[in-house]
């Protein structure tokens, strides 16, 4: 079968189940469903002889016979896209198959080209993917895969962790892994044989059964690419770019440059104790406080918002020197529009810390927000991320430490040299 023009065909696997966005393939995207724009643009990889859908639902195969598209249908159980390509593979002819996924409107047909090209040029690559450079920032991310190569361009590993560790502060560099593989027909006859190895089951990425059996996947540089479809919010993204509009920039940790933060039920557990006399002790965490300092020092202000107001609360926020606060507050939306005028930011660069629904006006002040593990269910929904930490355990040194990472700043947090810089003005 194999000769001196081996014959490529790209399979669009088009599931239309998604958790976090049903119907994704017939999404609309200026007036077209997501999976034939994806369809489309791979119709301009002039190497390829066959472009194929692959679907599990009738709803997605009618909308691809309206558009002129050809599909296969296939299996619903396949517990992977490469499954279900081998599946494909048994009706459609090929050399080598492109799997590009179906939740990819922007990709670049140049990317592809460069894909295939490999794959033609070197008929020891059996298994080929894409990869780029990103910041240590996206690197943190585990919605992130990424990739490590050896010299060869043959990939030493990928993972949702940021590989390689940077031991020492800034040696690293990271590529991201594209979602784009190239199969030679052999390795695919293979796959489904292939036991599921215990990294892939702790990763969740299928590409590591193909490492752990022994084989190599070359990964290929290209320029960084557009978003994918995964979420509604991504949706949204994608279609203002294909519509011509520029999209809001996304708040990002490493942008932050204040943290409003809640008093009771996140610097503390929520307990108050009382005397005659009312409110006189609260048990704050020391982390929070080196947390507090820790951010001030490396040029990110602290706030402290709250609905009451004691003695104690005030003596606390004097001793860590926090001069940015509120107390009493029954409008968190307007105290927190108060705070950050007053630290001469603006909502983008603004996160807050809260755990129960009166800190819901705060989230929507704020460019990013987070509630403490114990908030309860509809608050953690509400908030961009939720902390691993409870309230009064220190859940804001969590949030610390997080922001002083995507600044790239954690040599004051795990080097003796960097904390050395700022320990004189450490409080607890």
């Amino acid at each position: 079968m194999a000769g001196s023009n081996p014959r490529v065909a790209i399979v669009i696997p088009a599931r239309y189940g998604s958790t976090r966005l049903p119907g994704k393939p017939l999404a609309d995207i200026a007036g077209k469903p997501m999976v034939q724009h994806v369809y489309e643009r791979a119709l301009q990889v002039k190497s390829a002889e066959q472009v194929i859908i692959a679907t599990d639902d009738e709803r997605v195969a009618k909308a691809v016979q309206q558009f002129g598209g050809q599909y296969v249908m296939t299996s619903p159980d396949h517990p992977s896209g490469t499954d279900r390509l081998a599946e494909v593979m048994r009706q459609v002819e090929a050399d080598i198959y492109i799997n590009l996924q179906g939740d990819e409107p922007l990709v670049r047909p140049e990317d592809i080209e460069t894909l295939v090209s490999g794959m033609l040029a070197d008929n020891s690559v059996s298994v080929g993917t894409l990869c780029h450079h990103i910041n240590a920032q996206e690197a943190r991310n585990p919605n992130t895969v990424k990739v490590v190569l050896a010299a060869n361009g043959n990939a030493l590993y990928f993972s949702r962790s940021s590989i390689p560790f940077p031991r020492e502060s800034e040696a690293a560099t990271y590529l991201k892994h594209v979602g784009v593989y190239a199969y030679r027909r052999k390795v695919l006859a293979e796959y489904a044989s292939l036991a599921q190895p215990m990294i892939e089951n702790a990763e969740k990425l299928e590409q590591l059964r193909l490492l752990a059996a022994g084989y190599c996947i070359r990964a290929y540089h290209v320029e960084p690419t557009g978003p994918g479809v995964d979420t509604p919010e991504c949706l949204e993204q994608v279609r203002s770019i294909m519509s011509g509009l520029r999209p809001d920039p996304a708040p990002t940790l490493s942008n932050i440059q204040l943290v409003i933060t809640d008093v009771d039920g996140v610097l503390t557990d929520g307990g108050i104790y009382y005397d005659a006399s009312g409110e006189c002790l609260k048990r704050f965490h020391v982390r929070d406080g080196m947390g507090m300092r820790l951010l001030e020092e490396n040029g990110v202000r602290v706030a402290v918002l709250s609905g009451r107001d004691s003695a104690t609360l005030r003596k606390r926020v004097a001793d860590l020197g926090v001069t940015l606060f509120q107390f009493g507050v029954k409008d968190k939306l307007s105290a927190c529009e108060e705070l950050i005028s007053r630290a001469g930011v603006d909502k983008l660069r603004t996160a807050c810390i809260g755990d129960d629904c009166i800190d819901l006006p705060a989230f929507a002040a704020c460019g990013i927000s987070f509630a403490v593990a114990d908030a309860p269910a509809y608050v953690k929904e509400t908030a961009t991320y939720t902390l691993t930490a409870t309230g009064g355990t220190g859940a804001f040194r969590e949030v610390a430490d997080a922001i002083l990472f995507a600044k790239g700043k954690e040599a004051v947090l795990n080097t003796a040299t960097g904390y050395a810089k700022v320990m004189s003005k450490m409080a607890q």
